[in-house]
């Protein structure tokens, strides 16, 4: 490790420093302990130049052992104070006093800022027991003295108290160097002041130790202290705490006021809450203008108004009905005029305190006859408060005193600023959950089927109520996916939570639930793969919202349940995953939940899913919900089973009907939940319209197969489709023969608008589509049948799989 220089005798620090006036050493330090910054105060206590000491480990520095002094520093601490040794660049060990504070950037980057004060030759404390006597008679608070280099020269048990430091700790150190911070800044500017004009200032802050809270309020005094020769020789801070007379003023309103305001998430309601909590307590009369809002409903523009602005008068509050101020009416389009007090306001993004002898508001006057109120209401002083939430500007407050004699003071000002940000945040809450709630209405609109389809396997009925209140739209959802074979799968699904997040996860899980049924897999083993995904989705993106901390558990906890029905058995398969059972109503009016194991909720992994298989009467009514529907606040999920039940068991002529009577009987308010409702009524393929043929694995039978279907067609009444259906059936059961295994079927369905055509044989090898060459004799029936059927596809089954190609008959 590269060792910092020691020659005696050599550098600038060779002459002691006891010679020198007073100075503070300053220097900066990572957070890996690297040191960033060296200033010409420490190139003077120790020796170093910059260069010698840049970019090297602090520890270098020390006289003493490395780790003895690093465990002095806890690893969260945010300021240190002690005694150090550090080794003088012509080797002299010197014991310092040092001062570190800890310093975090908006990016996140931390560093150290480490001062220490050096005394010159004369002491700061010479002028002896006359300097503590005036500082301690004419200043009554927490004190400091601080002379005429503004460097801290006596403090009394206050303010070592308040600042966390001893008096031996601070003095020699300037009150940016004490306790960095933008209030020392302006404080120290403000003792400059003093020392340059010999009168007395005030600030209405005081400094706080590194990372202290700023809860407490303070007025800070800063007086100069002269000799008896009338010379300004140094400058007294005197700090009041008025943290409890502000506690006092704010008691009276905080309680049953400002806890009134932001209840609803209406705009309106929230401001004339604010209008109503300032008056009488605060102000006389109270005005909430908003700014009008852009085109399209989108946000308010962020950033300070300027030019006229055009506001929509939204609240008005006076203390005596029936007034002056009656004049003033809530709806009305205001123009603010470019220089008028609440143009000025909102053009700097803060509130002020106007008196209506103000230059500003005199102008007001001249120029705009809206503001005749303050005339004609006596109205002697104003503040006016910008309403803004979020970086974004929202509007403004007026709060006038006409009948109470006493202005507004700064107290009166920050207590008005408290609850108009109450206020704005409200607001803001309410604009951001409107923008929210539509934009999931419209992307959940968007991603639940637009029209069921027609299917012969199935009559379908649906509905889709989303939350009501501030729960916001959730992530239920249904669909229904026309399968190989006639079949029909009925999906309902719901995702956990509510907002765009949840809408947009439904939005993956359905498109995923599509995907995979179309490969024809079993309830179970689809459920099994959707779990495999949410696990998948939720590690993704609990990255990402580590990083921004917030929540990650995305579509952990989902409920799903699917059904698959066959017309052509009559059977149905359901699985779920954590969801409510289906309900059925036989034709003759019974109804029950099927028993299907619950299986557990998607995204929890290593647990597996049943499937159940049932066979249902042509004419059974399948009922699929999410639990929005048997949750609703005035009873308990039994009541709303039995409910549902009766719903159902009634006579109904159509589906829908059977849906409006569920939901008339569940719900007698807007629900807490989102709620989806699918209602099917179970169809049958009998035999006239299913054909089944046995064929040996003989290539011979190929045209046997084709006459077979050519004869069934006819019976059919469908001789122009026997052409393509020919071609069709030869080139599947050809691929059967050659690539397959024994026992081989032919299946055609009869289904409506759609022939389909399958082949099954004992083999699980999947076929698959290849280019074949010029000169290659085969290669080509897979890509034949894929020209020829609308759809095709491959189903595998436990032993075995089928082949299958589906016909549009319309035009035939």
């Amino acid at each position: 490790m590269e060792r910092l220089p020691t020659s005696p005798g050599e550098g600038p620090a060779q002459s002691s420093a006891s010679h020198e006036s007073a100075y503070t050493a300053t220097a900066t330090i990572s957070e890996q302990g690297i040191v960033t910054e060296w200033s010409e105060g420490a190139l003077r206590l120790l020796g170093y130049v910059s260069s010698e000491v840049v970019g090297l480990s602090a520890a270098q520095l020390l006289a003493d052992d490395v780790g003895d002094t690093a465990r002095r520093i806890p690893a969260e601490q945010e300021r240190w104070s002690g005694t150090v040794a550090l080794r003088h660049r012509d080797g002299r060990r010197l014991e310092l006093g040092l001062l570190a504070h800890r310093w975090t950037s908006a990016g996140g980057s931390t560093k150290w800022f480490v001062v220490s004060a050096v005394t010159g030759g004369e002491s700061h404390t010479s002028w002896g027991d006359p300097l503590n006597e005036w500082a301690f008679t004419q200043s009554p608070c927490f004190l400091a003295v601080f002379d005429e280099d503004l460097r801290l020269v006596r403090a009394n048990a206050g303010m070592e108290r308040t600042l966390a430091l001893t008096e031996a700790g601070m003095r020699g150190l300037r009150l940016p160097e004490i306790a960095p911070d933008p209030t020392s800044d302006e404080t120290e500017r403000k003792m400059r002041l003093v020392l340059e004009t010999g009168e007395p200032q005030s600030v209405d802050a005081f400094v706080r130790p590194t990372g202290a809270s700023a809860e407490r309020s303070w007025t800070t005094s800063l007086a100069p202290l002269r000799d008896p020769d009338g010379r300004v020789r140094a400058v007294c801070l005197a700090a009041h705490d008025r943290t409890g007379i502000e506690v006092d003023r704010q008691q009276m309103l905080l309680p049953n006021a400002v806890g009134a305001i932001g209840t609803t998430l209406d705009v309106a309601r929230t401001a004339q809450e604010l209008a109503e909590a300032a008056v009488p307590r605060l102000a006389d009369f109270a005005v909430v203008d908003l700014l009008e809002p852009p085109p399209r409903g989108d946000e308010p523009s962020p950033g300070p108004v300027t030019g006229p602005v055009t506001v929509r008068r939204t609240a008005v509050r006076p203390v005596l009905e029936g007034g002056a101020e009656s004049l003033v009416q809530v709806g009305a389009t205001v123009v603010y005029p470019p220089l008028s007090p609440p143009a000025e306001c909102l053009a700097a993004g803060r509130g002020a305190v106007y008196g209506t002898a103000d230059a500003a508001v005199a102008r007001w006057l001249s120029e705009d006859p809206g503001a005749a109120w303050i005339s004609e209401t006596g109205t002697h002083s104003m503040a006016v408060v910008p309403l803004r939430a979020g970086g974004i500007t929202l509007g403004l407050a007026v709060f006038g005193r006409h009948r109470r004699p006493e202005p507004f003071q700064p107290e009166d000002l920050r207590l008005a600023e408290e609850i108009t940000d109450r206020a704005a945040g409200g607001m803001h809450t309410a604009h951001r959950y409107n923008r929210e709630h539509t934009n999931t209405m419209t992307l959940q609109r968007s991603l639940l089927p637009q029209a069921l389809p027609d299917h012969a396997a199935l009559e379908i009925a649906s509905r889709y109520l989303p939350a009501g209140g501030q729960a916001g739209v959730g992530g239920d959802w249904f669909d229904v996916i026309p399968l190989s074979g006639a079949r029909v799968a009925l999906v309902v699904g719901d995702v956990v939570g509510h907002g765009i997040r949840a809408a947009a996860t439904m939005g993956r899980l359905r498109t995923a639930v599509r995907t995979l049924a179309d490969v024809d897999l079993p309830p179970d083993e689809l459920l099994t793969h959707l779990d495999d995904l949410v696990i998948r989705l939720s590690a993704d993106e609990a990255a990402d919202q580590e990083a921004a901390g917030e929540a990650a558990a995305l579509g952990i906890g989902t409920t799903c349940l699917y059904v698959v029905y066959d017309p052509v058995t009559r059977h149905c398969t359901v699985a779920r995953a954590g969801h409510p059972p289906p309900a059925v109503v036989s034709p003759e009016g019974s109804v029950y939940l099927l028993d299907v194991p619950a299986g557990p909720p998607l995204g929890l992994g290593g647990l597996p899913f049943e499937t159940v298989d049932v066979e249902l009467p042509e004419g059974s009514v399948l009922t699929l919900y999410t639990d929005g529907l048997l949750q609703p606040r005035d009873h308990d999920i039994d009541d709303a089973l039995d409910s549902m039940f009766v719903a159902l068991s009634q006579p109904a002529s159509t589906l829908e009907t059977v849906c409006d009577r569920v939901l008339t009987a569940l719900l007698s308010h807007p629900p807490d939940d989102d709620v989806a409702l699918l209602v099917a009524r179970t169809r049958a393929l009998h035999a006239d319209r299913v054909v089944v043929l046995d064929l040996s694995s003989d290539p011979s039978v190929v045209a046997q197969a084709r006459r077979h279907a050519s004869d069934q067609l006819t019976a059919w009444g469908l001789e122009e489709a026997s052409f393509v259906t020919e071609l069709l059936v030869s080139e599947l059961v050809t691929n059967a023969i050659r690539y397959g295994q024994p026992p081989i079927q032919l299946r055609l369905i009869h289904e409506n608008s759609t022939l389909i055509c399958e082949v099954s044989d004992a083999s699980n090898s999947a076929p698959h589509m290849r280019r074949a060459r010029i000169f290659d004799e085969g290669g080509r029936g897979l890509l034949l049948v894929a020209q020829l059927a609308q759809r095709w596809g491959t189903r595998h089954a436990p032993i075995g799989k089928t082949i299958w190609a589906e016909q549009s008959l319309v035009g035939y």
